[in-house]
């Protein structure tokens, strides 16, 4: 089996282990499924993933056949694994394994030095396979998939509860939590506590111009004033399998 980059030919295969992955994960519609597909793996989506040159794409490829992939990003020193869909039919053959190995190779080589992955609480595989990889559970959210609520289950690698001290502009000490976030149009804003323990919610850290951002309007829009890095709507990419 060859991990290698994705190539362009790859795409409907991409498009078919993703479905029949879902399928094989979650008690999801088949409306709901195949409007993921269509949106996260559509052509100008797979352009996104490999034009820029802080994402990796990644397919198992076994004798010709992709049977698994991978797409994973960088953000400064932070790495987050956004996908990692194995084929049901292959799974159990270390095809996950063996992307989630070459992907934290390319990750680091690139200057990362540590690495979130969020699963739905529902997906047992795919919590099993990062308690497998040694990672721990260090948070929880509410994600809206079709409708529904579910809870997303957020992992970091052992010893990493992904909480950093920082100064605010009036000198208080506030704590990024990098294992939480919301897209944004330039880069991630993360999630700020005024407390170590996490339980006092201070505002948010735009990872574009490293400033603090304190405010988000009724729409749960949020701005960074410094560069204007805008909060983009949520989609649920964190749906690991």
């Amino acid at each position: 089996m060859n991990v290698r980059t994705a190539q362009r030919g790859d795409r409907p295969a991409i498009r078919d282990v993703a479905r029949r992955s879902l399928q094989a994960s979650y008690s999801l519609s088949p409306e709901a499924i195949t409007g993921a597909v269509s949106e996260w793996y559509d052509e100008a989506a797979l352009d996104e993933a490999t034009d820029d040159e802080d994402r990796h794409l990644l397919v198992a490829d076994r004798e010709g056949q992709v049977v698994g992939f991978a797409e994973s990003e960088l953000s400064g020193e932070d790495a987050t694994l956004l996908w990692l869909h194995v084929d049901p039919a292959y799974r159990g053959n270390g095809v996950g394994t063996a992307l989630f190995e070459e992907t934290r190779e390319r990750l680091t080589e690139a200057g990362a030095d540590r690495m979130v992955g969020r699963v739905l609480a529902d997906n047992i595989d795919g919590n099993g396979f990062y308690e497998a990889q040694g990672f721990e559970q260090v948070d929880e959210a509410d994600l809206e998939i079709a409708g529904h609520h579910h809870v997303e289950n957020v992992w970091a690698e052992s010893g990493d509860d992904g909480l950093q001290a920082i100064k605010s502009a009036a000198g208080a000490t506030v704590y990024v939590d990098e294992t939480d976030w919301d897209d944004g149009s330039a880069a991630k804003f993360y999630t700020v506590y005024s407390d170590e323990a996490g339980a006092d919610h201070y505002g948010y850290f735009c990872s574009n111009c490293n400033r603090l951002a304190n405010a988000m309007d009724a729409m749960g829009r949020i701005e960074c004033d410094n560069c204007g890095n805008a909060r983009k709507p949520t989609r649920w990419d964190a749906a690991y399998l």
